[in-house]
């Protein structure tokens, strides 16, 4: 198979990793060497001004893919608690008021869900995934991992929230989880999965 370069629209080593391993699973010949980050790539970050996961991961592939001239794909994730009525959701990563606060914006939303009885601290994981080309393509699809809120965190995996979160049929939360089976189950590798054939077709494959 004959492997074009991937953007990925996103700053975070985290989610580089999480993606190109969902992708690498997925996508015969696909090698990290395929894949460039809007860091590598020093491109600017968008106004994510859209109202929903799926306005912002479409709002950063087309920008990417705009600046870089390759393929790109992007997520927009967060979490939504059903007591809160979806939020943080969209919100997710600057709930604290500061974008990418990860442990701040974990200790706020486990103040806020200090009195809410463990039956209802149902949340689920978000996540959107776009593939946008420079021709003007467009494919984007959500994947949702439902589980309930812990009272602590814990764990040193992953990031974000996921040292608060233990997903439907688990008893660890996502932190605690090996990566592997992360990624079999979260939001994410739901999402991928589900665009990874999308973007093997625009590969060539």
């Amino acid at each position: 198979m004959s492997v074009a370069r991937l953007a990925i629209a996103t700053h975070n080593a985290h989610k580089v990793g999480e993606i190109g391993a969902i992708l690498a699973d997925l996508i015969p010949g696909l090698a990290a060497e395929d894949l460039a980050s809007a860091k590598d790539l020093n491109a600017p970050s968008p106004v994510e001004d859209g109202i929903s996961f799926e306005d912002n991961a479409l709002i950063k592939a087309r920008a990417l893919a705009v600046s870089s001239g390759l393929p790109a794909i992007a997520d927009d994730s967060g979490i939504a608690v059903d007591v809160m009525g979806g939020a943080p959701g969209i919100f997710s990563a600057l709930w604290s008021g500061r974008h990418g606060a990860d442990s701040e914006n974990l200790d706020l939303l486990l103040a806020q869900m200090a009195d809410i009885p463990d039956e209802h601290r149902g949340a689920s994981f978000v996540c959107a995934a776009a593939l946008v080309t420079p021709a003007g393509e467009e494919v984007v699809v959500l994947g949702r991992q439902p589980g309930r809120l812990t009272r602590e965190p814990a764990g040193g995996g992953g990031f974000g929230y996921d040292p608060i979160f233990v997903a439907e049929g688990e008893s660890v939360t996502n932190a605690e989880l090996e990566p592997a089976r992360k990624n079999e189950i979260s939001h994410r590798g739901l999402a991928f999965r589900a665009l990874a054939p999308h973007v093997a077709a625009v590969l060539g494959g």
